[in-house]
């Protein structure tokens, strides 16, 4: 099984080299051939410990590559991770301009039978339009599915936190597009959630609000805590031992 990695940005490029690593054949792909030739020669374009080491690892290997033929990937892969950028617009909406793009792009280079995972951060409901995106553009009568697999990678520990997930989110409308990717995350069978694609949409949306909510809510307290000498650190902490709160995301700084 061939998997195609569209987007070497920061999502991309760490699910492309994390993908090689659990021993599958994976291809890269983006246009930015500066990216794609950085990434050909084992040099990582971004900073994230361990991800040079094993990028370097792994096309020495030969089953990982890149190429800035976005054709040949689409056609040659069988999976498709689509992780490409979702810039914020004026309004706040997300900027779908290159998931577009791609989706046409995978449409008219659909040559068998694909299933293509949305990678990136994106509105719900956006597998279900990129499935009616590659529909209305195919050239092919070729059966293909979607899927939602969104990360839940942190800056500075993204490789850890990719080969050593707390879950995995699989959003699938079939067994076959299952089966799939269960295989390919294999390795981690007992922490995967297979669900229908809406609910893996939210699930990312929920968790993201959850710890924005939660820095916000220590923040909030820090300010009590200034106004009445309280030691807020030690209220975290005091709040921490609670296990239905836990002390993960308890520190006051910068949030939202």
């Amino acid at each position: 099984m061939k998997i195609g990695v569209i987007g070497t940005g920061y999502v991309g490029l760490v699910t492309a080299v994390c993908l090689a690593d659990l021993g599958h054949d994976v291809v890269g792909t983006d246009v930015v051939a500066d990216k794609i030739d950085k990434a050909s020669r084992g040099i990582s374009h971004i900073y994230e410990p361990g991800l040079e080491e094993l990028l370097k690892a792994n096309l020495k290997k030969g089953n990982l590559n890149f190429t800035p033929d976005l054709d040949k990937a689409i056609q040659s892969s069988d999976v498709l991770f689509v992780s490409v950028n979702t810039p914020q617009k004026e309004d706040g909406s997300a900027d779908m301009t290159f998931v577009e793009g791609v989706s046409r792009k995978i449409a008219d280079n659909l040559n068998d039978y694909k299933v293509v995972v949305e990678k990136s951060t994106v509105p719900v409901k956006t597998s279900m339009w990129i499935k009616k995106t590659i529909t209305l553009y195919k050239k092919k009568d070729v059966d293909f599915d979607v899927a939602s697999n969104p990360e839940f990678l942190r800056e500075g520990s993204a490789v850890s936190d990719f080969l050593n997930p707390d879950r995995i989110i699989i959003g699938v409308e079939t067994e076959k597009a299952r089966d799939i990717l269960v295989k390919i995350y294999e390795k981690f069978k007992d922490r995967i959630l297979v669900t229908n694609i809406d609910t893996a949409e939210i699930i990312k949306h929920a968790s993201n609000s959850y710890l924005a909510l939660k820095i916000s809510y220590i923040n909030l307290i820090a300010e009590l805590c200034e106004k009445t000498d309280a030691d807020v650190n030690q209220v975290a902490k005091g709040m921490g031992f609670d296990p239905r709160i836990g002390s993960q995301f308890l520190r006051a700084g910068l949030g939202y």
